[in-house]
């Protein structure tokens, strides 16, 4: 009999590897309908809280993990897989461990979900058995990854009581929105008189001041905890906004310059500006006033004790009071990011009007998550405009820290090269517009609050940003390249090119193909000058380098031309500088355009080696092996 009880699974563990924080909330979504259906003990983890070594004490083990650009496992995943991928494990060592998982993923990306798929097929080599077949959330589906969350989570939950009726014993509670209860929000908010921090109190006049509340601000935001955000490294100022396309084209793409306040910018091509952008202080001011907050008192938010250690490594005296306010401008996204779905199941325990507390309960159930996807993420509804619509609502400000989605840097791929522009950073940006189904206009966050600064009048306006690093490594001098980069996947290859150009003053270089794309040559042909300037004159594009420059216009003729069109009418270059070492660099919206490219450089490989297309593939799969083919793709 004691035999049979320690055999019992002890508890359900859930682990999670998130980058944007979906992840995360499928995660502790998966560990209250565990608590729901009885289980006695469920603990949900982020995946580097966890040490690999410890797996086969566990009995069940849950993984929900996302896919990051072109394949790659996120960052607080990174120390984990490999401790998995250690060859002395045996194809035993998990004997006994049942597990299941369930990955976020986009399948207009080529790699969909492939950490996922790794996950489960080494989780597999090593023992475990699964206990019902991964299941794949695709950004794609009209529901978003609960169109596949949903039916999976069912799968799991009838599985799991089949197979240890011990750890859940009642499916049936899962279901019944009755057996819903309420947990204690995980942060705490602790309100200041200003006399208990006079020694605090500043006014922002200067640069150090606004490095001061923003550090302050992030280090209590609860997206520190969950994603581990890194903090802006510098404060830069613009010097430059100038439009790239025409009136007329309709799209506004841009050119920006920064310069540091402080120190030296430190990067290399192939890297990525993230930019922490500010919101619109009118939607600010909204929100403070329709949540009945005071916006000049001053707050610290801690975690709770009582939570998991993934919260509970905050010391109080690490933060420093701030104003409400700033906190709310620094730290939530309250006008542009959408809530998630738990956000509406938290609202409905504090709705007042009975017809208010109904709809929200509905579009937090399973049977609610369709006309919850047309009304609020198909209508890219903010958090600001949701409480609107809702207004006996009074949530607790410890929930709204809580829920309200954090306000994340934007990236971009840099566009210049530090050699050349020393205390400096160039970004390319398309500024971004959409109509929704229901035809109210929408306007992206930081593009827009970029385009609208004018430089000649930002001398108070510091930008928070960090440099972080891309998927494009930067190649040595000796390499030939063949860059594709249509729209503004150009970017990075404005630095590669000026780059390149200044290591060509001093020593010799290898020859560059670059391919790019737009729609019209006269309306959005990006910097057509810089191009020019470089495939002349002896310039590193130039033929007489062993380089050169193909446009496809797409639309200036009635067939439309792209820039795997322009690739196979220069087929035998591009194989004999691959054959000669080449690397392969791609760059640009991860539509349709990276898989085209993809397969026409298979096609390009198979027709002048003669070979077949899988032999091609299987060739292209080495070469990015071999660290020559890399694809930097942005939706």
């Amino acid at each position: 009999m004691d035999e049979e009880l320690n055999s019992k699974p002890s508890r359900l563990l859930v682990l999670y590897a998130s980058q944007t924080g979906n992840a995360m909330d499928a995660a502790e979504r998966i560990g209250r309908e565990a608590e729901r259906g009885g289980c006695p003990s469920v603990q949900v983890l982020s995946i580097d809280h966890f040490g690999a070594s410890c797996l086969p004490d566990e009995k069940v083990v849950i993984f929900v993990v996302s896919t990051t650009g072109q394949g790659d496992i996120p960052d607080s995943m990174k120390v984990f897989w490999k401790s998995l991928l250690q060859r002395n494990l045996s194809n035993q060592w998990l004997e006994g461990l049942h597990y299941a998982v369930f990955g976020l993923g986009d399948s207009g990306y080529q790699k969909y979900n492939f950490t996922a798929k790794k996950l489960d097929k080494r989780l597999s080599d090593l023992g475990a058995e699964f206990l019902i077949e991964k299941g794949l959330g695709d950004d794609q589906h009209p529901s978003g990854y609960e169109g596949a969350l949903d039916p999976w989570l069912l799968s799991l939950w009838r599985r799991l009581n089949i197979v240890h009726p011990y750890i859940l014993p009642r499916v049936s509670d899962i279901m019944d929105p009755s057996k819903r209860s309420l947990d204690q929000a995980k942060f705490e908010v602790l309100y200041h008189f200003a006399d208990e921090i006079q020694s605090k109190l500043s006014t922002i006049s200067d640069l150090k001041d606004t490095e001061k509340v923003i550090e302050s601000a992030l280090s209590m935001s609860p997206a520190q905890f969950y994603y581990h955000e890194k903090r802006p490294e510098y404060f830069l100022q613009m010097i430059t906004n100038q439009r790239l396309t025409e009136e007329v084209d309709g799209r506004d793409v841009r050119h920006f310059e920064f310069k540091t306040t402080s120190s030296l910018i430190d990067y290399q091509v192939g890297d990525v500006l993230e930019i922490l952008p500010s919101q619109n202080p009118a939607a600010v001011d909204a929100f403070i006033q329709r949540c009945n907050l005071d916006p000049s008192c001053y707050i610290t938010v801690i975690p709770r004790e009582s939570n998991n250690q993934s919260l509970g490594r905050h010391s109080k005296s690490l933060v420093h009071p701030i104003k409400l306010k700033s906190f709310v401008e620094y730290t939530m996204d309250v006008a542009s990011a959408s809530p998630r779905r738990y956000f509406f199941e938290v609202m409905s325990f504090y709705a007042e009007a009975e017809h208010e507390k109904e709809k929200l309960q509905y579009f937090a159930s399973p049977e609610g998550r369709d006309d919850l996807y047309e009304y609020n993420q198909k209508e890219r509804r903010s958090v600001l405009e949701v409480l609107e619509d809702f207004p006996s609502v009074q949530m607790p400000f410890e929930w709204l820290v809580q829920l309200v989605p954090p306000l994340k840097t934007r990236a971009f791929s840099i566009s210049s090269s530090p050699s050349v522009h020393p205390n400096q950073v160039h970004i390319t940006v398309s500024i971004v517009s959409w109509t929704t189904p229901f035809k109210r206009q929408r306007y992206g966050l930081c593009s827009s609050w970029l385009a609208g600064l004018d430089p000649c009048k930002t001398n108070g306006v510091y930008i928070p940003a960090l440099v972080t690093q891309g998927a494009l490594r930067p190649p040595p001098p000796s390499v030939p390249l063949i860059l594709i980069g249509p729209g503004t996947g150009c970017a990075p290859f404005r630095a590669f090119v000026e780059e390149r150009a200044m290591q060509n003053l001093t020593g010799s270089v290898a020859p560059i193909l670059f391919f790019f794309g737009c729609r019209n040559q006269n309306n959005d042909f990006l910097y057509k000058n810089f191009w020019s300037s470089h495939a002349h004159d002896d310039g590193v594009l130039s033929a007489d380098k062993g380089g050169g420059f193909f446009v496809a216009f797409s639309r200036d003729q009635p067939r439309k031309v792209y820039v795997q069109h322009k690739m196979k009418e220069e087929s035998k270059r591009i194989w004999s500088l691959l054959s000669a070492g080449a690397a392969i660099y791609i760059a640009g919206s991860s539509t349709k355009m990276p898989a085209d490219v993809t397969s026409t450089i298979e096609d390009i490989i198979a027709e002048e080696s003669g070979i077949s297309k899988d032999s091609a593939a299987r060739w292209l799969r080495l070469l990015e092996k071999a660290g020559r083919f890399y694809i930097e793709a942005w939706s």
